[in-house]
């Protein structure tokens, strides 16, 4: 009985036709494809589709007669940017204040992670992830009025407390020269415990049996860390370097703006807040369309760039 089951079995395994070639590859791996639609919807939806807008960066839009009933006007939108006064300050503020917190966040983010890794004691390591992650979910907002808690000039604490002492008034959140370190202070409070979590999973991947290894010929922990641990983590650290360094012109608009005021506008005003001010205070929407597509192009060419260089040194990139 049980020979002639097997029997049958054979004959509808030979009986079913054998699919070659793509389509035979896509039909085996249907439910994989079928598992994408939502991704790929979710992409044309709120990603593409609103990229139909981008042709306002060639109009001179009005709101009544919308994108199809608005003047075209060329490159006219661009060359007001490239010929504002102001463009090459912006432009200054935005790359230096993208450089500090690409520096300022990323080597934070990976001794945190390192830290964590060689902590043994279970709960010690839960408790310092848990008052690490907290500030991330924190808004910008209430970062902001934490800051302004302790440095309001007159009535924060430690504003309060160094003149208490004698030494003075200080008002650091009008200042030009703490206004960046400022920033990059905030964004590694708010943000090294969740970066951390990536190099933590890529610590996780690590075989252990390098470790025993490396023991077992004599390595310490600082050997082990500089020919085990961070060659481990150099692929996902060049990763996030290359999508960081694509949104170099991406300096921040949540965090910028609520810090900015009149007294810092020369080192804080940046590409975002000055396609805010032209966008919704002047109404001029090709114009801020036209610095999102400039943006758009600066960001792919950085990243292609950042990318093959990445391969040229490392050997690795994101493709």
């Amino acid at each position: 009985m049980a020979e002639t089951i097997a029997a049958n079995k054979d004959k509808r395994i030979v009986a079913r036709p054998i699919k070659q070639g793509k389509l035979s590859s896509i039909y085996r791996s249907r439910w994989f494809y079928f598992m994408m639609i939502p991704g790929l919807l979710y992409y044309a939806v709120f990603h593409y589709a609103p990229m139909v807008g981008t042709l306002i960066a060639f109009q001179n839009y009005n709101l009544m007669k919308g994108i199809w009933g608005s003047p075209w006007v060329g490159f006219d939108n661009f060359r007001v940017i490239f010929d504002n006064p102001e463009f090459l300050k912006i432009m200054r503020n935005t790359l230096l204040i993208s450089i500090y917190k690409i520096v300022g966040n990323m080597v934070p983010d990976v001794i945190l992670a390192i830290m964590l890794n060689e902590v043994r004691v279970r709960w010690f390591k839960k408790l310092v992830q848990t008052i690490t992650y907290g500030p991330y979910f924190l808004s910008w907002v209430i970062v902001y009025g934490l800051v302004f808690s302790f440095l309001a000039p007159g009535s924060g604490l430690i504003s309060t407390f160094v003149r208490d002492m004698g030494w003075g008034q200080i008002d650091l959140l009008t200042n030009k020269d703490f206004f960046r370190p400022l920033l990059v202070l905030t964004e590694i409070w708010k943000n090294t415990g969740f970066g951390a979590i990536i190099y933590l999973a890529a610590l996780a991947s690590i075989n252990q049996e390098l470790y025993e290894a490396a023991v077992v010929d004599g390595a310490g922990r600082w050997r082990q860390l500089w020919h085990i641990t961070l060659p481990g983590i150099r692929d996902v650290f060049v990763l996030l370097l290359i999508i960081r360094i694509g949104g170099i012109l991406d300096a921040g608009f949540d965090q910028i703006f609520i810090f900015l005021n009149a007294r810092v506008y020369d080192v804080g005003d940046i590409v975002d807040t000055w396609v805010y001010r032209y966008g919704f205070e002047r109404l001029e929407f090709g114009v801020a369309a036209a610095m999102g597509i400039f943006k758009s192009l600066v960001g792919l060419i950085l990243v292609i760039g950042a990318n093959k260089l990445a391969k040229k040194i490392g050997g690795s990139g994101i493709w």
